[in-house]
């Protein structure tokens, strides 16, 4: 199979290609030749390896994410499953209420799961999650990282609630119905990570 490119970044590149005889999707990290290559060279090696860490953790504690098949340091590569599911940002516009507040419950519930471990995605949007099984899969940890703090947490979930203002503005209760699950799902006090999103709203606006 000759590799396909699905998406080129600015940090990386995103190809359909073969692995032992299946189909998966290859994420690799772009050199960068404004940067000493020696420097380069590690921080492509570090940053991949962070990403796999996270998704690998994240899955371990039941949120689903690809199944990490091989991991390249050398190349910053990492070699995964690809999800033949459908991308959550192309499909909630179009579901019925009933179905649109159980997948965003959902996502509510799997957002709790890595913050009760500690891991923040970075870059949690309706385009990093792809509904497959009837499991919300998470994608694209490059922006992640290990932190117990609230306010990492409460960016977390802001992230969220701007890019469903931004991409499902019609349907307004979306973010309501991610809060519902994530209440649910929080073993800590939830409230004190949602007001952390109050909080970050007001800093934007008077800044």
């Amino acid at each position: 199979m000759t590799k396909k490119i699905i998406y080129r970044g600015a940090e990386a590149e995103i190809t359909l290609s073969k692995h032992m005889g299946y189909t998966v999707v290859q994420k690799r990290r772009i050199k960068k030749t404004y940067r000493i290559k020696n420097i380069d060279d590690k921080l492509r090696s570090y940053r991949t390896r962070e990403e796999a860490k996270l998704m690998i953790e994240a899955r371990m504690h039941g949120i689903s994410t690809p199944i990490i098949y091989d991991v390249d340091l050398l190349n910053g590569v990492i070699t995964m499953e690809y999800l033949r599911g459908k991308r959550i940002k192309d499909i909630l516009n179009r579901v019925s209420e009933k179905e649109r507040k159980r997948i965003c419950n959902k996502i509510g519930e799997s957002i709790a799961r890595f913050h009760n471990n500690n891991i923040i995605h970075g870059d949690i949007t309706t385009s990093n999650m792809i509904l497959m099984d009837d499991r919300i899969h998470f994608i694209d940890f490059g922006l992640g990282e290990k932190n117990s703090e609230i306010e990492a947490k409460g960016v977390d979930l802001h992230v969220l609630m701007e890019a469903i203002e931004s991409t499902h503005s019609k349907h307004s209760k979306c973010f309501e119905y991610v809060l519902e699950g994530y209440r649910r799902e929080y073993r800590g006090n939830p409230e004190h990570v949602i007001n952390k999103i109050d909080e970050i709203v007001k800093r934007g606006r008077y800044r």
